[in-house]
């Protein structure tokens, strides 16, 4: 594998690739690699993998009984009238 030295990097640019690669759990190197990949068509951008954690509030907060009668109301509007499908 080659490597590559970039010259002229200023220090906001250097700034932000270290903090986006720290948000990415990343090193500066891998960050700017996959740049470069994408950049130049060698792989997609992943368009769906965005994160959501609007919900994440609510995991664990119900108790086995609000579960079931929760779980009990979801099962009950998944069952299929068969008169209403003659």
């Amino acid at each position: 594998m080659g490597s590559l030295s970039v010259r002229g990097v200023d220090q906001e640019l250097a700034d932000l690739l270290k903090r986006r690669a720290k948000e990415s759990d990343k090193s500066v190197n891998q960050l700017v690699v996959e740049i470069l990949r994408r950049s130049v068509g060698l792989e997609k951008e992943k368009k769906f993998t965005q994160i959501h954690t609007d919900l994440d509030s609510f995991f664990g907060t119900w108790s086995e009984k609000e579960f079931e009668e929760i779980q009990g109301k979801i099962d009950s509007e998944r069952r299929v009238d068969d008169e209403l499908w003659k």
